[in-house]
């Protein structure tokens, strides 16, 4: 099962007001583990980005100035490869499904559902009702380190998201059990790798009185012995 967890920065809040996408971040999973493929890109908005973006992000006018706007076929056509038809997982999807849709339909593109999208935030507030659902929350709440995120940023926040999906959906065991469970069902049936047989066979550790006691207790038992159907 392959999904794609998503982040975006913005030069502000409302894609209908006129702020764009800045940054892109993709993280690939297939039962809900990275795979190590992932999608970046820096992107023009052709406008300024807010104050508040280069606050949280650290990019600025100028980090943008020479970088390929949305509709460039390096920036849309390469993100829309990478998402597929597979299910998105954003935090929040709401607002950067709202942003990818509006740079969409400026390019007269087809929008992306909303059933397309799974939001951890709503998962979240599921798996605690009450309790604190930010991303920085979450990975709190899983023991996950941000201690090294002094910024945010798109790729970083969907590495961090990613981790935080998997505690989300029951764990790394569950990970691995439906991984297992997926390779079994393909294949019919597990396999093993053949062990070689011993260059010279073990010398038996039953003494000869052991062995003939054994037998004659065998005896006793008659034909319904299994020792005598299967031995």
């Amino acid at each position: 099962m392959r999904e794609v967890v998503f982040d975006t920065e913005t030069t502000g809040l409302n894609p209908r007001e006129g702020d764009r996408i800045v940054e892109v971040g993709c993280i690939e999973l297939v039962n809900y583990l990275p795979t190590g493929r992932e999608f970046q890109i820096y992107i023009n908005p052709g406008r300024p980005v807010s104050d508040a973006t280069v606050r949280i992000t650290g990019i600025t006018n100028e980090t943008l100035r020479d970088k390929k706007r949305f509709e460039h076929p390096d920036v849309v056509d390469k993100l829309m490869e990478f998402l597929g038809d597979d299910p998105i997982v954003a935090h929040n999807a709401e607002f950067d499904r709202g942003f990818l849709n509006y740079e969409l339909e400026l390019l007269g593109r087809p929008q992306l559902p909303k059933e397309r999208f799974i939001d951890t935030l709503v998962l979240a507030r599921e798996h605690r009702p009450g309790s604190p659902a930010s991303l920085d929350a979450v990975c709190k709440r899983f023991n996950i380190s941000i201690e090294g995120r002094v910024l945010h940023g798109a790729l970083l926040d969907a590495q961090l998201l990613a981790m935080a999906y998997l505690e989300l959906r029951g764990g790394r065991a569950r990970a691995f059990d439906f991984a297992n469970a997926s390779s079994v069902a393909m294949l019919g049936q597990a396999t093993y790798a053949q062990r070689k047989p011993r260059p010279v066979p073990l010398e038996s550790l039953v003494r000869p009185e052991e062995a003939q006691a054994h037998a004659a207790f065998i005896a006793q038992m008659g034909d319904a012995a299994v020792w005598k159907k299967f031995g």
